[in-house]
């Protein structure tokens, strides 16, 4: 529960201001750990057979990758939406009016460690 906190407090700073590259590195980090901890939950489901073949213990799981999916999905299409506010920050008569309003390059999500990348392995 901490580590879902976490992420979603560091989502809503990254969201209020995502031109703020330390907001955005603290948002990788919030979801690493949220990451970390699905994989340990995970794990421990795997030492009980019986919580394994719970019903409601399945539909959690497909709900986690789901949501995984979801978040993979949405990460790519923040980038994607950087690299155009970006990319017409910088092009004539944009970079006119950014330069005058103080419009500051937008950092983009990345995810620096390779096993943070992957979304949560569920196996049962």
């Amino acid at each position: 529960m901490v580590a879902r906190n976490a992420a979603s407090s560091a989502n809503v700073r990254a969201a209020a201001n995502p031109g703020d590259p330390a907001a955005m590195q603290q948002l990788v980090a919030a979801e690493g750990s949220l990451t970390g901890a699905l994989g340990r939950l995970f794990a421990r489901s795997e030492a009980y057979p019986d919580l394994k073949a719970n019903t409601t213990m399945m539909s959690l799981m497909e709900e986690l990758t789901s949501t995984e999916n979801k978040v993979s999905f949405s990460r790519q299409a923040y980038n994607d939406s950087v690299m155009v506010y970006n990319t017409q920050r910088e092009v004539f008569p944009s970079n006119i009016f950014a330069g005058v309003f103080n419009f500051a390059a937008a950092e983009l999500f990345v995810i620096e460690k390779a096993e943070q990348r992957e979304a949560p392995k569920v196996q049962f």
